[in-house]
C-alpha cells in the first residue's frame, strides 16, 4: 500500500517595511491617534480666532460695543495704527527680551535641579519635589503678592537681610523686570524639573556606565550623553515656556502696578489690556491679539525648524 506524503505548508514571511515606507505608515498611525484631539482643539479655537480677526477689522469701541453706534468696517487700519505706534515696538522688544530671560532661566534652573534630584538620597529628593510642587501650585496672583512682600521696601525680608531698607525694587525699570522674571522662573521651573527628571530616570544605566568606563567625567556625560537623549523633552519644555512666558499678564500687572511708572514695564498682554479695556479700543486690542498669535506661531515654527536642522526629528 502506497502512502502519499503531503508537503508541509510554509507560511510566507513578509519582511517588515523599512525606510520611507515604515516612516510613512508610522506617520499615518500617529495622525489617526491625534485626529480626535485635533478636531476638539480646532472646534474650541477656530471660532474665537475667527472672532478675534473679525473684530480687528472693524472700528469697535465702547459705542459699538453698547450698540449706540453701528460697526464700521475699516480693514487694516487698526494694524496700520498699531505698527505706526512707537510704543508698540518698544513693548514688543521688552516682551521678547523678558520672555527670553524667563525661558532660559526656567530651563537652566529646572534642568539643574532635575540632575541634582537624581544624585541625592530619597529624603532630600522628596523635599525638593514638595517645594517645587508648592511653587508650581501657587496661584499667580498669590505668588506675585508673596514676592512683593518679600522684597517690600520697608518690611521686606530680603531688604532686611541685605541691609537695603527703603530700597524699592519696582521703581527702576530693569530691577522691576528682574524681580518679575525671578517670580516667573520660580513658578515655572517645576514643570521643567519634573519633565527632565522623568526623562533622566528613563535613560538606561548601561549607557551612563559605558560612558564612565570610557573615561568620561560626569560633566561630559551630562553634556554629550544625557542632554542629547533629552533633546525631545527639552524642545517640548522650551515651546511650552515660550508660550507661557510670552503671554505673562498677572505677574507684571500686579508686581509693577499695571506696567510700572509711565508704562516702563509694559509687556504685550498688559499693553493689550490697556488699549482694549482701559482705553475702550476693542478693535485695536484685537489687532494686538492677532499679532501676538502670529508671533507665537512663527517663533514655534522657527524653533522647531532649527532643532530639525541640528539633527532632532519630531
Amino acid at each position: 500500500m502506497m502512502t502519499t506524503q503531503i508537503a508541509p505548508v510554509v507560511p510566507e514571511v513578509v519582511p517588515a517595511p523599512q525606510g520611507p515606507v515604515r516612516k510613512k505608515r508610522e506617520g499615518r498611525a500617529a495622525l489617526v491617534y491625534l485626529l480626535p484631539a485635533g478636531i476638539l482643539l480646532l472646534a474650541l479655537m477656530a471660532y474665537p480666532l475667527y472672532q478675534l480677526v473679525q473684530i480687528s477689522l472693524y472700528e469697535y469701541n465702547q459705542p459699538q460695543a453698547s450698540g449706540a453706534e453701528p460697526l464700521v468696517f475699516i480693514g487694516l487700519d487698526n494694524y496700520l495704527e498699531l505698527f505706526g505706534d512707537d510704543q508698540f515696538w518698544s513693548v514688543l522688544v521688552s516682551t521678547v527680551l523678558f520672555a527670553a530671560v524667563c525661558v532660559v532661566g526656567s530651563l537652566l534652573v529646572g534642568t539643574g535641579l532635575a540632575i541634582l534630584a537624581t544624585r541625592v538620597r530619597t529624603l532630600p529628593r522628596m523635599l525638593l519635589f514638595f517645594a517645587a510642587l508648592g511653587a508650581w501650585a501657587t496661584p499667580a496672583m498669590a505668588g506675585s503678592y508673596i514676592w512683593l512682600f518679600l522684597f517690600d521696601a520697608d518690611f521686606g525680608v530680603v531688604n532686611e537681610i541685605l541691609g537695603m531698607q527703603g530700597h524699592s525694587w519696582t521703581f527702576d525699570r530693569l530691577s522691576a523686570f528682574g524681580l518679575v522674571a525671578a517670580e516667573v522662573i520660580w513658578c515655572s521651573f517645576p514643570f521643567v524639573m519634573m519633565t527632565m527628571y522623568a526623562g533622566i530616570k528613563n535613560i538606561s544605566s548601561e549607557i551612563i556606565e559605558a560612558a564612565q568606563l570610557d573615561g568620561a567625567t560626569w560633566r561630559r556625560t551630562a553634556t554629550q550623553v544625557i542632554l542629547p537623549i533629552l533633546k525631545p523633552l527639552i524642545v517640548i519644555a522650551t515651546i511650552q515656556s515660550i508660550i507661557w512666558d510670552f503671554k505673562i499678564f498677572t505677574q507684571i500687572y500686579v508686581m509693577t502696578n499695571g506696567g510700572g511708572l509711565a508704562g516702563q514695564n509694559l509687556v504685550l498682554n498688559v499693553y493689550t489690556y490697556q488699549k482694549a479695556f482701559a482705553g475702550e479700543e476693542y478693535g485695536l486690542g484685537a489687532a494686538i491679539g492677532v499679532v501676538m498669535t502670529v508671533l507665537l506661531m512663527l517663533i514655534t515654527v522657527v524653533y522647531l525648524r532649527t532643532q530639525r536642522r541640528t539633527g532632532w526629528q519630531p
